[in-house]
Protein backbone atom coordinates (compact mmCIF):
# COMPACT_ATOMS: atom_id res chain seq x y z
CA UNK A 1 0.00 0.00 0.00
CA UNK A 2 1.23 3.32 -0.79
CA UNK A 3 0.45 6.35 1.41
CA UNK A 4 -0.30 9.63 -0.56
CA UNK A 5 0.60 12.35 2.12
CA UNK A 6 0.44 16.28 2.02
CA UNK A 7 4.10 17.64 1.26
CA UNK A 8 6.12 20.26 2.59
CA UNK A 9 3.96 23.52 1.22
CA UNK A 10 6.29 26.08 2.64
CA UNK A 11 8.46 27.89 5.57
CA UNK A 12 5.53 29.37 7.23
CA UNK A 13 3.00 27.31 5.96
CA UNK A 14 1.78 24.47 7.80
CA UNK A 15 -1.80 23.29 6.62
CA UNK A 16 -4.08 23.28 3.50
CA UNK A 17 -7.48 22.93 2.27
CA UNK A 18 -8.02 20.21 -0.65
CA UNK A 19 -9.59 21.98 -3.54
CA UNK A 20 -10.39 19.10 -5.72
CA UNK A 21 -9.18 15.53 -6.45
CA UNK A 22 -8.01 14.94 -9.94
CA UNK A 23 -8.02 11.13 -9.49
CA UNK A 24 -11.11 9.06 -8.18
CA UNK A 25 -10.74 5.25 -6.60
CA UNK A 26 -10.17 2.97 -8.64
CA UNK A 27 -8.33 5.08 -11.00
CA UNK A 28 -5.11 4.31 -12.48
CA UNK A 29 -2.15 6.98 -11.28
CA UNK A 30 1.16 6.92 -13.25
CA UNK A 31 4.13 7.75 -11.22
CA UNK A 32 4.42 11.32 -11.15
CA UNK A 33 0.99 12.40 -12.27
CA UNK A 34 -1.26 14.56 -10.01
CA UNK A 35 -3.69 13.18 -7.85
CA UNK A 36 -4.57 15.68 -5.70
CA UNK A 37 -5.07 19.80 -5.88
CA UNK A 38 -3.95 21.89 -2.44
CA UNK A 39 -5.20 25.00 -2.01
CA UNK A 40 -2.61 27.47 0.33
CA UNK A 41 -2.68 30.47 1.52
CA UNK A 42 -0.99 31.86 -1.57
CA UNK A 43 -0.94 29.16 -4.06
CA UNK A 44 -2.56 26.08 -5.13
CA UNK A 45 0.03 23.01 -5.29
CA UNK A 46 -0.80 19.56 -7.03
CA UNK A 47 0.26 16.87 -5.21
CA UNK A 48 2.00 13.62 -7.49
CA UNK A 49 2.07 10.01 -7.17
CA UNK A 50 5.37 8.99 -6.01
CA UNK A 51 4.73 5.07 -7.52
CA UNK A 52 2.34 4.39 -10.63
CA UNK A 53 -0.60 2.23 -9.11
CA UNK A 54 -4.71 2.49 -8.49
CA UNK A 55 -5.92 5.04 -6.02
CA UNK A 56 -8.24 2.97 -3.57
CA UNK A 57 -9.69 5.43 -0.82
CA UNK A 58 -9.68 9.07 -0.41
CA UNK A 59 -8.72 9.74 3.19
CA UNK A 60 -10.04 13.66 3.28
CA UNK A 61 -13.34 15.30 1.19
CA UNK A 62 -12.93 18.24 -0.79
CA UNK A 63 -12.81 21.48 1.30
CA UNK A 64 -11.02 19.39 4.20
CA UNK A 65 -8.26 21.13 6.11
CA UNK A 66 -5.28 19.28 5.87
CA UNK A 67 -1.53 19.02 7.75
CA UNK A 68 1.42 18.68 6.36
CA UNK A 69 2.45 14.96 6.48
CA UNK A 70 -0.97 13.91 6.64
CA UNK A 71 -1.62 10.61 5.10
CA UNK A 72 -4.96 11.69 2.69
CA UNK A 73 -4.66 9.00 -0.21
CA UNK A 74 -3.87 5.61 -0.63
CA UNK A 75 -2.27 3.75 -3.43
CA UNK A 76 -2.32 0.16 -4.25
CA UNK A 77 0.54 -1.26 -6.43
CA UNK A 78 -0.36 -2.51 -10.21
CA UNK A 79 -3.56 -1.98 -11.23
CA UNK A 80 -5.25 -2.12 -7.68
CA UNK A 81 -8.48 -3.97 -6.73
CA UNK A 82 -10.90 -2.40 -8.39
CA UNK A 83 -9.18 -2.77 -11.77
CA UNK A 84 -8.43 -6.07 -11.88
CA UNK A 85 -11.93 -7.03 -11.19
CA UNK A 86 -13.31 -5.25 -13.80
CA UNK A 87 -10.85 -6.60 -16.21
CA UNK A 88 -11.91 -10.24 -15.06
CA UNK A 89 -15.37 -9.51 -15.56
CA UNK A 90 -14.62 -8.17 -19.37
CA UNK A 91 -12.53 -11.59 -19.86
CA UNK A 92 -15.29 -13.82 -18.42
CA UNK A 93 -17.73 -12.05 -20.74
CA UNK A 94 -15.51 -12.76 -23.70
CA UNK A 95 -14.43 -16.37 -22.28
CA UNK A 96 -18.19 -17.12 -22.52
CA UNK A 97 -19.09 -16.34 -26.17
CA UNK A 98 -15.69 -17.45 -27.92
CA UNK A 99 -14.58 -21.53 -27.97
CA UNK A 100 -12.16 -22.36 -24.98
CA UNK A 101 -10.96 -25.80 -23.67
CA UNK A 102 -13.78 -27.19 -20.89
CA UNK A 103 -11.23 -26.31 -18.12
CA UNK A 104 -11.25 -22.72 -18.74
CA UNK A 105 -14.54 -22.59 -18.69
CA UNK A 106 -14.92 -24.14 -15.54
CA UNK A 107 -12.36 -21.92 -13.84
CA UNK A 108 -13.84 -18.80 -15.49
CA UNK A 109 -17.76 -19.94 -13.97
CA UNK A 110 -15.95 -20.17 -10.54
CA UNK A 111 -14.59 -16.69 -10.33
CA UNK A 112 -17.54 -15.63 -12.01
CA UNK A 113 -19.80 -17.04 -8.82
CA UNK A 114 -17.11 -15.39 -6.41
CA UNK A 115 -17.52 -12.49 -8.09
CA UNK A 116 -21.71 -12.88 -8.06
CA UNK A 117 -21.23 -13.95 -4.07
CA UNK A 118 -18.81 -11.45 -3.30
CA UNK A 119 -21.76 -8.85 -4.69
CA UNK A 120 -24.55 -10.50 -3.20
CA UNK A 121 -22.55 -9.97 0.47
CA UNK A 122 -22.48 -5.98 -0.45
CA UNK A 123 -26.20 -6.12 -1.37
CA UNK A 124 -27.24 -8.71 1.18
CA UNK A 125 -29.75 -7.45 4.31
CA UNK A 126 -28.34 -6.35 7.60
CA UNK A 127 -24.91 -5.68 6.13
CA UNK A 128 -24.06 -1.82 5.46
CA UNK A 129 -22.56 -1.17 2.44
CA UNK A 130 -18.95 -0.57 1.32
CA UNK A 131 -17.78 2.84 1.00
CA UNK A 132 -14.57 4.89 1.10
CA UNK A 133 -13.51 6.87 4.60
CA UNK A 134 -14.25 10.21 2.75
CA UNK A 135 -17.75 8.95 0.99
CA UNK A 136 -18.97 8.54 4.27
CA UNK A 137 -17.77 11.37 5.72
CA UNK A 138 -19.14 13.63 3.18
CA UNK A 139 -22.78 11.45 2.70
CA UNK A 140 -22.77 12.43 6.47
CA UNK A 141 -22.30 15.79 5.94
CA UNK A 142 -24.99 16.05 3.20
CA UNK A 143 -27.89 13.74 5.11
CA UNK A 144 -27.59 10.72 2.43
CA UNK A 145 -28.09 7.40 3.15
CA UNK A 146 -25.78 5.14 1.47
CA UNK A 147 -27.89 2.48 0.96
CA UNK A 148 -29.95 5.02 -1.54
CA UNK A 149 -26.39 5.37 -3.38
CA UNK A 150 -25.92 3.63 -6.73
CA UNK A 151 -22.20 2.77 -7.94
CA UNK A 152 -20.68 1.96 -10.82
CA UNK A 153 -17.76 -0.07 -8.62
CA UNK A 154 -17.26 -3.68 -9.70
CA UNK A 155 -17.16 -4.88 -6.18
CA UNK A 156 -19.98 -2.29 -5.08
CA UNK A 157 -17.74 0.08 -2.95
CA UNK A 158 -19.06 3.74 -3.24
CA UNK A 159 -16.59 6.72 -3.34
CA UNK A 160 -16.97 10.56 -2.93
CA UNK A 161 -18.52 10.68 -7.30
CA UNK A 162 -21.08 8.21 -6.25
CA UNK A 163 -21.79 10.55 -3.44
CA UNK A 164 -22.05 13.98 -5.70
CA UNK A 165 -23.74 12.48 -8.33
CA UNK A 166 -26.27 10.97 -6.23
CA UNK A 167 -26.62 14.19 -4.47
CA UNK A 168 -26.83 16.10 -8.07
CA UNK A 169 -30.01 13.75 -8.85
CA UNK A 170 -33.51 15.23 -8.21
CA UNK A 171 -34.92 13.82 -5.30
CA UNK A 172 -37.96 11.20 -5.96
CA UNK A 173 -39.98 12.56 -2.97
CA UNK A 174 -39.36 15.98 -1.53
CA UNK A 175 -38.45 15.89 1.82
CA UNK A 176 -37.75 18.29 4.66
CA UNK A 177 -33.83 19.65 4.67
CA UNK A 178 -31.63 19.00 7.47
CA UNK A 179 -29.62 21.79 8.18
CA UNK A 180 -26.62 22.25 10.32
CA UNK A 181 -27.21 22.54 13.53
CA UNK A 182 -25.44 25.81 14.11
CA UNK A 183 -26.16 27.11 10.61
CA UNK A 184 -27.43 31.23 10.36
CA UNK A 185 -31.63 31.17 10.30
CA UNK A 186 -32.92 32.56 7.56
CA UNK A 187 -33.77 36.61 7.39
CA UNK A 188 -36.78 36.97 8.86
CA UNK A 189 -37.74 39.09 5.78
CA UNK A 190 -37.70 35.98 3.62
CA UNK A 191 -35.19 38.14 1.29
CA UNK A 192 -33.38 35.55 -1.30
CA UNK A 193 -29.71 35.01 0.19
CA UNK A 194 -26.75 33.37 -0.88
CA UNK A 195 -24.12 31.76 1.65
CA UNK A 196 -20.38 31.39 -0.46
CA UNK A 197 -17.49 29.70 2.09
CA UNK A 198 -14.58 31.98 1.63
CA UNK A 199 -11.25 30.23 0.12
CA UNK A 200 -8.24 30.08 2.43
CA UNK A 201 -6.78 33.03 0.25
CA UNK A 202 -9.61 35.01 0.40
CA UNK A 203 -9.26 34.45 4.59
CA UNK A 204 -5.75 35.12 4.71
CA UNK A 205 -6.23 38.17 2.13
CA UNK A 206 -8.72 39.24 4.50
CA UNK A 207 -6.85 38.46 7.69
CA UNK A 208 -3.36 40.23 6.67
CA UNK A 209 -5.03 43.27 5.32
CA UNK A 210 -6.61 43.83 9.06
CA UNK A 211 -3.10 43.12 9.95
CA UNK A 212 -1.58 45.41 8.04
CA UNK A 213 -4.15 48.14 9.58
CA UNK A 214 -3.87 47.55 13.01
CA UNK A 215 0.04 47.04 13.44
CA UNK A 216 0.97 50.13 10.52
CA UNK A 217 1.01 53.49 10.94
CA UNK A 218 -0.36 53.93 7.48
CA UNK A 219 -0.76 57.35 5.38
CA UNK A 220 -1.56 58.15 1.89
CA UNK A 221 -0.25 61.15 0.14
CA UNK A 222 -1.39 61.88 -3.30
CA UNK A 223 -0.36 63.55 -6.55
CA UNK A 224 -1.19 64.05 -10.47
CA UNK A 225 0.54 63.15 -13.49
CA UNK A 226 0.59 64.29 -16.83
CA UNK A 227 0.37 61.58 -19.49
CA UNK A 228 1.16 63.16 -22.42
CA UNK A 229 4.65 62.00 -22.75
CA UNK A 230 4.77 58.70 -22.08
CA UNK A 231 1.76 58.09 -24.52
CA UNK A 232 3.59 59.95 -27.34
CA UNK A 233 6.26 57.80 -26.73
CA UNK A 234 4.01 54.71 -27.08
CA UNK A 235 2.80 55.61 -30.09
CA UNK A 236 6.23 56.28 -31.71
CA UNK A 237 7.59 53.74 -30.45
CA UNK A 238 5.26 50.90 -30.07
CA UNK A 239 5.69 49.03 -33.55
CA UNK A 240 9.42 48.29 -33.21
CA UNK A 241 8.89 47.44 -29.68
CA UNK A 242 6.65 44.68 -30.32
CA UNK A 243 8.95 44.09 -33.31
CA UNK A 244 11.94 43.78 -30.72
CA UNK A 245 10.05 42.36 -27.87
CA UNK A 246 7.34 40.38 -28.98
CA UNK A 247 5.07 42.02 -26.56
CA UNK A 248 3.64 45.75 -26.18
CA UNK A 249 4.93 48.46 -24.60
CA UNK A 250 2.64 49.51 -21.55
CA UNK A 251 2.43 51.90 -18.45
CA UNK A 252 3.88 49.57 -16.42
CA UNK A 253 7.12 49.29 -17.81
CA UNK A 254 7.41 53.26 -17.17
CA UNK A 255 6.05 53.34 -13.39
CA UNK A 256 8.20 50.09 -12.55
CA UNK A 257 11.54 52.02 -14.17
CA UNK A 258 10.79 54.93 -12.17
CA UNK A 259 10.09 53.59 -9.24
CA UNK A 260 13.44 51.69 -8.42
CA UNK A 261 14.84 54.96 -9.81
CA UNK A 262 12.94 56.62 -7.10
CA UNK A 263 13.62 54.26 -4.51
CA UNK A 264 17.61 54.77 -4.82
CA UNK A 265 16.85 58.06 -3.83
CA UNK A 266 14.90 57.48 -1.05
CA UNK A 267 15.54 53.98 0.69
CA UNK A 268 13.59 53.73 3.60
CA UNK A 269 10.76 53.13 1.37
CA UNK A 270 12.23 50.64 0.06
CA UNK A 271 12.39 48.28 3.41
CA UNK A 272 10.82 46.74 6.11
CA UNK A 273 10.81 46.53 10.35
CA UNK A 274 12.35 44.00 12.08
CA UNK A 275 11.42 43.75 15.85
CA UNK A 276 13.13 47.49 16.70
CA UNK A 277 15.69 47.54 13.97
CA UNK A 278 14.77 48.96 9.55
CA UNK A 279 16.13 46.54 6.93
CA UNK A 280 17.69 48.92 4.28
CA UNK A 281 17.07 46.54 0.83
CA UNK A 282 19.66 46.97 -1.57
CA UNK A 283 17.64 45.14 -4.09
CA UNK A 284 14.63 46.26 -6.25
CA UNK A 285 12.41 43.03 -6.26
CA UNK A 286 9.04 44.84 -7.14
CA UNK A 287 5.45 43.13 -7.07
CA UNK A 288 2.81 43.83 -9.43
CA UNK A 289 -0.44 43.34 -8.02
CA UNK A 290 -2.93 40.93 -10.04
CA UNK A 291 -6.41 40.32 -10.01
CA UNK A 292 -6.71 36.23 -9.77
CA UNK A 293 -10.58 34.20 -9.66
CA UNK A 294 -9.26 34.07 -6.07
CA UNK A 295 -8.62 37.19 -5.46
CA UNK A 296 -5.51 40.13 -5.77
CA UNK A 297 -2.36 38.27 -5.57
CA UNK A 298 0.55 40.12 -6.07
CA UNK A 299 3.91 38.28 -8.11
CA UNK A 300 7.43 39.58 -7.62
CA UNK A 301 9.30 41.18 -10.60
CA UNK A 302 12.95 40.04 -9.92
CA UNK A 303 15.89 42.61 -9.92
CA UNK A 304 13.99 45.38 -11.52
CA UNK A 305 16.31 47.56 -11.88
CA UNK A 306 18.80 45.50 -13.78
CA UNK A 307 15.97 44.92 -16.67
CA UNK A 308 15.37 46.81 -19.92
CA UNK A 309 11.43 48.11 -20.84
CA UNK A 310 11.09 44.69 -22.66
CA UNK A 311 12.41 42.35 -20.04
CA UNK A 312 10.09 43.67 -17.40
CA UNK A 313 6.89 43.98 -19.89
CA UNK A 314 7.82 39.86 -20.06
CA UNK A 315 7.86 39.42 -16.77
CA UNK A 316 4.52 40.77 -15.99
CA UNK A 317 2.62 39.32 -19.03
CA UNK A 318 3.81 35.72 -18.06
CA UNK A 319 3.29 36.34 -13.54
CA UNK A 320 -0.42 37.85 -14.51
CA UNK A 321 -1.19 34.67 -17.18
CA UNK A 322 0.49 32.25 -14.43
CA UNK A 323 -2.06 34.40 -11.77
CA UNK A 324 -5.20 34.05 -14.21
CA UNK A 325 -4.52 30.06 -14.49
CA UNK A 326 -3.44 29.42 -10.80
CA UNK A 327 -0.33 28.52 -11.74
CA UNK A 328 1.62 31.10 -9.55
CA UNK A 329 4.64 29.02 -6.94
CA UNK A 330 5.40 30.48 -3.52
CA UNK A 331 8.81 31.58 -5.22
CA UNK A 332 6.83 34.51 -7.55
CA UNK A 333 5.53 35.47 -4.48
CA UNK A 334 8.01 35.88 -1.97
CA UNK A 335 10.60 38.29 -1.48
CA UNK A 336 8.93 41.72 -2.54
CA UNK A 337 10.41 45.18 -1.58
CA UNK A 338 7.78 47.24 -2.78
CA UNK A 339 4.62 47.32 -4.76
CA UNK A 340 2.54 48.66 -7.50
CA UNK A 341 -1.34 48.61 -8.15
CA UNK A 342 -3.12 49.81 -10.89
CA UNK A 343 -7.03 50.26 -10.05
CA UNK A 344 -7.03 52.42 -13.59
CA UNK A 345 -7.47 48.92 -15.17
CA UNK A 346 -11.06 48.84 -13.67
CA UNK A 347 -11.59 52.60 -13.77
CA UNK A 348 -10.22 53.83 -10.68
CA UNK A 349 -10.10 56.90 -10.51
CA UNK A 350 -8.91 57.62 -6.88
CA UNK A 351 -7.83 55.34 -4.12
CA UNK A 352 -5.99 54.77 -1.18
CA UNK A 353 -4.09 51.18 -1.54
CA UNK A 354 -3.19 49.30 1.54
CA UNK A 355 0.13 48.07 2.11
CA UNK A 356 1.48 44.81 1.61
CA UNK A 357 3.31 43.53 5.07
CA UNK A 358 6.13 43.56 5.68
CA UNK A 359 6.49 46.40 2.97
CA UNK A 360 6.56 50.12 4.32
CA UNK A 361 5.28 51.44 0.34
CA UNK A 362 3.14 50.69 -2.06
CA UNK A 363 2.37 52.92 -5.40
CA UNK A 364 -1.40 53.35 -6.47
CA UNK A 365 -2.18 54.15 -10.36
CA UNK A 366 -5.24 54.95 -11.03
CA UNK A 367 -7.52 55.53 -14.87
CA UNK A 368 -6.15 58.25 -16.82
CA UNK A 369 -8.84 61.00 -18.12
CA UNK A 370 -8.78 64.35 -20.21
CA UNK A 371 -9.10 67.28 -17.58
CA UNK A 372 -8.31 71.02 -18.33
CA UNK A 373 -5.03 71.81 -17.24
CA UNK A 374 -3.43 75.50 -16.60
CA UNK A 375 -0.50 75.88 -19.02
CA UNK A 376 0.34 79.32 -17.92
CA UNK A 377 -2.12 82.18 -16.50
CA UNK A 378 -3.58 82.69 -20.01
CA UNK A 379 -4.04 78.86 -21.62
CA UNK A 380 -5.79 75.83 -20.50
CA UNK A 381 -5.21 72.44 -22.10
CA UNK A 382 -7.05 69.18 -22.22
CA UNK A 383 -4.42 66.62 -20.96
CA UNK A 384 -4.50 62.99 -20.38
CA UNK A 385 -4.06 63.23 -16.47
CA UNK A 386 -4.13 59.89 -13.81
CA UNK A 387 -3.67 60.17 -10.02
CA UNK A 388 -0.90 58.98 -8.57
CA UNK A 389 -1.34 57.93 -4.60
CA UNK A 390 1.26 56.55 -2.15
CA UNK A 391 0.56 54.88 1.24
CA UNK A 392 3.31 54.24 3.64
CA UNK A 393 4.29 53.56 7.24
CA UNK A 394 4.69 56.91 8.78
CA UNK A 395 7.11 54.33 11.57
CA UNK A 396 9.83 55.11 9.56
CA UNK A 397 8.78 56.94 6.61
CA UNK A 398 8.33 60.68 7.05
CA UNK A 399 5.70 63.01 4.91
CA UNK A 400 8.62 64.74 3.29
CA UNK A 401 10.39 61.47 1.93
CA UNK A 402 7.05 60.38 1.09
CA UNK A 403 5.76 63.25 -0.72
CA UNK A 404 9.50 63.58 -2.72
CA UNK A 405 9.15 59.82 -3.58
CA UNK A 406 5.87 60.43 -5.27
CA UNK A 407 7.00 63.96 -6.24
CA UNK A 408 10.01 62.18 -8.33
CA UNK A 409 8.00 59.56 -9.73
CA UNK A 410 5.81 62.78 -11.35
CA UNK A 411 8.82 64.15 -12.57
CA UNK A 412 10.07 60.74 -14.39
CA UNK A 413 7.12 60.14 -16.22
CA UNK A 414 6.74 63.53 -17.57
CA UNK A 415 9.77 63.64 -18.49
CA UNK A 416 10.60 59.99 -19.46
CA UNK A 417 14.20 60.91 -21.34
CA UNK A 418 15.16 61.17 -17.85
CA UNK A 419 15.03 57.10 -17.44
CA UNK A 420 17.36 56.90 -19.48
CA UNK A 421 20.36 58.13 -17.44
CA UNK A 422 19.28 56.44 -14.21
CA UNK A 423 21.78 53.89 -13.41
Amino acid sequence: MIEIKVPELAESITEGTVASWLKQPGDHVEKGEAIVELETDKVNIEVPADESGTLDEQLAAEGDTVQVGQVIARLSSGTGGGTAVATKTKTEAATETAPAPAETKVEAVGEAKKVERREEHVASPGKGPIATPAARKLAREKGIDLSAIQTNDPIGRINVHDVTSHESKPAPTPQAPKAPAAAPQPAASGKDEERIKMTRRRQTIANRLVEVQQTAAMLTTFNEIDMSAVMALRKRRQEKFIKDNDVKLGFMSFFTKAAVAALKRMPYLNAEIQGNEIVLKKYYDIGIAVSAPDGLVVPVVREADRKNFGEIEKDILHLADKARNNKLGLSDLTGGTFTITNGGVFGSLLSTPILNGPQVAILGMHSIQLRPIAIDAETMENRPMMYVALSYDHRIVDGREAVTFLKHIKDMIEDPEQLLFEA
